[in-house]
């Protein structure tokens, strides 16, 4: 495609050199050249690309998209000076992939938690309705039934746009995604085309990003304040965050609520180890999710249903045989009854959802063992947090490794053992090794006791000091109840 075909509808400073030249790809990674790329220049957290414009040259590069001209101009090279490099590859991403995003019907979703539930969700219901859909969620991506492995919540626009292009030429209509924060800050869903956004809830996280919890709720409403007025916002309106999300969007304004007036509106009638039964809208259903955290999932995922024009009817049908994703308050069961749960929990707020979920559904003397950890080089605000939540709603509490990076293991563990009071240490034990950990709430665990092993969910690796090792919590504790 021409370089100017590219550059359509991205506000130029200024441009030295042709644009009339064939560019054959766009990258900001300058590993990743090849002859016949737009290499863009982007300054990031951790480097800046505009040090490697010369290295993209050698390495083949013919034009250069950057926010500031290198000192000295190569011959035969095309500088684009733009105001914000990340937002115009965005725009030029879409450009070269012919903008699929306005060819398809895109519904983003964003909050603390719950997206990866209910992107996962959408995709499934709309599939059963008999729709082609693609999905771009933190577990995987996936076109029909093709897989494609994940590596971010939300990927960069580059592959945003490989992806719904691949999707449109495969049929699809429908494409359901989880937008991060990190993924609006970064500018990676510029250029798309939204039919529709969902907010979940917002709690503490990222702020080892976001520098504080006031820029973490700009980020998420940075979503909504681009949705065109021809889509439609669906927010949480028993988060009080919810109607924020809606201040300066042009989207028509939808909620939904468990507690409060909403579009759509659901009561919790009985909720078990199996499932749950809910009043949605004037209509009796049994669920096979399980928890009030779930009751919120399955009532946006309804109203985003609706608000496309889906029979009520024939969605909650469908929605009532549907299994959660992978990782989300997966249940293993061992041969002397005792419960086990997986769950990608990985947050104070989602840590306390499924342990008062747990709690609720516990009946007797059930025990509740719950082994949690906290990733390195992340927000170290909730780690305290967490353990302290871990206390409160267990009987014993196991702390331990998940994914530390370029951290010491005993560092995040002691940051964590902060959060245990006087009087809780007694139930608390420290255990670095997970594989171990997992074992050890196994041997603790009698008949009918439930275990909960949070933080990973359907995470397959533990990440330590970049090297990223085999390790899936549902295998280690099918394991470990043998």
């Amino acid at each position: 495609m021409l370089l100017s075909e590219i550059l359509y509808n991205i506000p130029l400073k200024s441009v030295s050199g042709r644009t009339d030249i064939n560019v054959l790809k766009i990258e900001f990674d300058s590993r990743k050249i090849e002859a016949g790329t737009l290499f863009v220049a982007i300054p990031g957290t951790q480097v800046d690309g505009h040090n490697f414009i010369e290295k993209a040259i050698e390495m083949g590069a013919i034009a250069i998209l950057c926010e500031r001209f290198p000192e000295v101009l190569s011959e035969n090279i095309t500088y684009v000076l733009v105001e914000n490099s990340a937002k115009s590859m965005g725009i030029a991403a879409g450009n070269f992939y012919s903008n699929p995003s306005k060819n398809l019907t895109l519904v983003g979703v964003t909050g603390t938690n719950g997206k990866t539930s209910i992107a996962t969700l959408l995709f499934n219901l709309f599939r059963k309705l008999g729709y082609k859909c693609g999905l771009l969620s933190t577990v995987q991506n996936q076109i029909e039934d093709d897989i494609i492995p994940s590596t971010h919540t939300t990927p960069d626009s580059v592959k945003i746009n490989e992806l719904m292009s691949e999707m449109y030429r495969k049929g699809c209509v429908y494409v359901f995604m989880e937008v991060s924060s990190h993924a609006v800050e970064m500018q990676r869903i510029s250029g798309l085309t939204f039919a529709g956004g969902i907010f979940t809830n917002i709690t503490q996280d990222h702020l080892d990003f976001h520098g504080t919890f006031d820029n973490y709720i700009k980020a998420k409403k940075g979503f909504f304040d681009m949705l065109p007025k021809t889509a439609f916002a669906l927010t949480n309106a028993d988060d009080k965050n919810g109607k924020v999300m809606l201040q300066n969007t042009a989207a028509s304004k939808n909620s939904y609520s468990l507690k409060n007036i909403g579009n759509f509106k659901g009561k919790v009638m009985d909720c078990g180890l199996f499932g749950l039964q809910m009043d949605v809208n004037g209509q009796e259903v049994w669920f096979k999710l399980i928890g009030n955290f779930n009751a919120y999932n399955l009532l946006a995922v309804y109203g985003t249903a609706m608000l496309l024009g889906e029979n009520s009817e024939n969605v909650l049908t469908i929605l009532s045989e549907l299994k959660p994703p992978p990782g989300r308050f997966e249940q293993i069961m061992a041969p002397d009854q005792r419960v086990g749960i997986v769950d990608y929990a990985h947050t104070p707020d989602a840590l306390q959802n499924v342990l008062e979920t747990i709690n609720d559904l516990r009946e007797g003397k059930q025990k509740i063992i719950t082994v949690v950890g906290c990733g390195g080089n992340r927000d170290k605000g909730k780690r305290p947090l967490m353990a302290k939540i871990a206390c409160e709603l267990s009987d014993v509490v196991i702390l331990t490794s998940d994914n530390p990076r370029n951290e010491e293991p005993e560092d995040i563990l002691a940051d964590m053992q902060a959060g245990v009071s006087i009087t809780q240490r007694r139930k608390v034990n420290q255990v670095t090794d997970r594989r171990e950990a997992i074992k050890q709430a196994a041997a603790l665990a009698g008949p009918q006791d439930i275990i909960l092993v949070a933080g990973k969910g359907h995470e397959t690796y533990q990440d330590v000091k970049g090297v990223k090792s085999h390790f899936d919590d549902k295998e280690e504790l099918g394991l470990a109840f043998k």
